[in-house]
């Protein structure tokens, strides 16, 4: 999800170039696959009870906000997909390994199983909850830049992309908090109440992903190009 996503967007900005102006018939159906696969991949993470499913179908979705800004060809459109291509695929890392975490004590990724982790880990629930702020796009972090810039650009494109677009943000918004939730609020299960204790490998690891998300907002033009 890294990785090999942003390979595939790579990919697809090399070939877009290719084929400027665009054909009609080849840009309209992908951009409508685009749009309607941000909707899809965000409703499926809503009714997942498999942890890593859920932060995987929540990669596509963000992947679609990419493809579609790519296809648009615009400055704006390849600045907002280079954006947010580099700042998920921190996020992305960052909620596979938190996940890898939870997976490492309690040997089950099942949400239902393992609830109410922050009365046992309280810094890692920070991290959680700092993550999942990350992959919401809330301020001020690089993602939320790379998802305005995407927005705007298809909203120039076509002014009613809006209400795909501001739906899916919002069902991300709640899938990011319903996984917040289900894995550190509630009560514990009394055959998870002994789990082994954090280490410091995992939290470096974890700030290595998150520092750099902070950072980055202070020059943008590092991974953007368009303030240079």
């Amino acid at each position: 999800a890294a990785i090999l996503l942003k390979l595939g967007g790579y990919g697809l900005i090399r070939i877009s170039s290719m084929l400027n102006p665009h054909p009609p018939n080849l840009m309209f159906p992908i951009m409508i696959l685009a749009l309607w696969g941000i909707l899809m991949t965000s409703s499926i993470c809503l009714r997942q009870t498999d942890l890593k499913a859920l932060i995987a179908y929540s990669s596509v979705s963000h992947m679609g906000l990419v493809t579609a800004a790519i296809i648009v060809q615009t400055p704006w459109g390849l600045t907002g997909a280079m954006t947010l291509m580099i700042a998920h695929g921190l996020t992305s890392s960052a909620l596979f390994a938190l996940a890898n975490t939870n997976y490492e004590r309690t040997h089950t990724r099942t949400l239902l199983l393992v609830r109410g982790l922050q009365l046992i880990f309280p810094l890692m629930s920070t991290w959680w909850l700092l993550t999942n702020l990350t992959n919401m796009a809330m301020p001020p972090t690089i993602n939320l830049l790379g998802e305005l810039f995407i927005i705007s650009t298809l909203f120039n494109w076509s002014p009613p992309t809006i209400i795909i677009t501001g739906i899916g943000t919002l069902i991300t918004a709640t899938y990011s908090l319903y996984m917040f939730l289900m894995t550190q609020r509630g009560s514990i299960s009394t055959q998870f109440r002994i789990l082994p204790p954090t280490h410091t490998r995992e939290h470096l690891t974890l700030t290595l992903h998150l520092l750099p998300l902070g950072l980055l907002i202070m020059k943008p033009s590092l991974i953007s190009g368009l303030f240079a």
